[in-house]
């Protein structure tokens, strides 16, 4: 059997501010995905295509703040943000701010793709995508009753709240992204975002920033991060855990302790991450309570986990 690896996130938190539930609300939507994304790496379909695949998944169920189920901004829009890249070929694909693409991952992928260009935001975005006929949905489609009242109640409170505050008892997680290493030797990361709930009009978090909150190299790793954007882009967290690789020569286990040491030190960083070094060992980071995640590797059964 060829040497396969993927990991996938949905957001970290205080997990246990949630009811049994919605627990396994969140563990069953990670095992459909875990399990349709081993099935497409292990009839040799390329990382890339993979990560994409599978954030398309996530995007595409409400409990997670990505796509259909993203926070809503001050004006009670929706500003979705991804970024997807290539560990083969480093090539990678970005967009921010764009309001009706059913999946901004894709619109990513398309970037990557079709243009001479890396990042498009706002109304370029928006025009690039009703060129490239990507499918698109109406406000409505993204404007769920539980994220209207979570936005009710931070106005009314006064501030902008993080999907992943650990003192709110109202909300749902967050960021989703995808790491995988298929049977060719490659690797490649996908991260998608709705970002926080009344944050400010054209706030860019770190899901759409490669070397941030997303990045993947051969030569290194594959890294997704979820958390407080304003942290990982200050700390280039997905980058700095690549480095431990690929300078220090560490293995993804040891990358992912040393990451987390330096981002809860150095930024008091909130947040976590999955990653696949480049022989394809597994790792994750997290300086919450939790992170929704699960993994499977070839010849092993998929794990789906939340708290530490």
């Amino acid at each position: 059997m060829k040497k396969y690896a993927l990991i996938i996130h949905g957001g970290c938190g205080a997990l246990s501010q949630f009811s049994e539930k919605e627990q396994k609300a969140f563990l069953k939507s990670l095992e459909k995905v875990i399990k349709r994304g081993e099935r497409f790496l292990q009839k040799g379909e390329k990382a890339l295509d993979v990560v994409e695949k599978c954030v398309k998944l996530l995007e595409d169920d409400p409990i997670f703040n990505a796509g259909k189920g993203s926070v809503l901004n001050e004006e009670g829009e929706v500003e979705m943000d991804a970024s997807i890249m290539c560990g083969k070929t480093m090539n990678t694909g970005a967009v921010a701010g764009v309001k009706s693409a059913k999946n901004p991952i894709t619109v990513a992928r398309r970037i990557m793709e079709k243009t001479s260009h890396v990042f498009l935001i706002g109304e370029g975005a928006e025009k690039f995508i009703r060129k490239e006929k990507i499918e698109r949905k109406p406000a409505s489609y993204f404007i769920l009753p539980h994220r209207v009242a979570q936005l009710k109640k931070v106005k009314k409170e006064g501030i902008v709240l993080l999907d992943h505050d650990d003192n709110k008892k109202n909300t749902k997680l967050g960021t989703v992204g995808a790491v995988a290493y298929d049977i060719y030797g490659d690797l490649a990361a996908a991260t998608s975002t709705g970002g926080m709930s009344n944050k400010m009009i054209g706030r860019i978090g770190d899901s759409a920033l490669i070397g941030c909150g997303n990045f993947a190299d051969n030569k290194s790793a594959g890294v997704s991060c979820t958390g407080r954007g304003e942290d990982f882009i200050k700390a280039a967290l997905s980058r700095r855990i690549a480095d431990l690789v690929e300078l220090k020569g560490y293995k993804a286990k040891k990358a992912s302790k040393k990451a987390t040491q330096y981002f809860k030190e150095r930024v008091n960083g909130y947040g976590g991450f999955i990653m696949i070094d480049r022989k394809g060992n597994i790792g994750e980071g997290l300086t919450t309570e939790g992170l929704i995640r699960a993994y499977v590797k070839q010849g092993k059964k998929p794990v789906c986990k939340l708290f530490k």
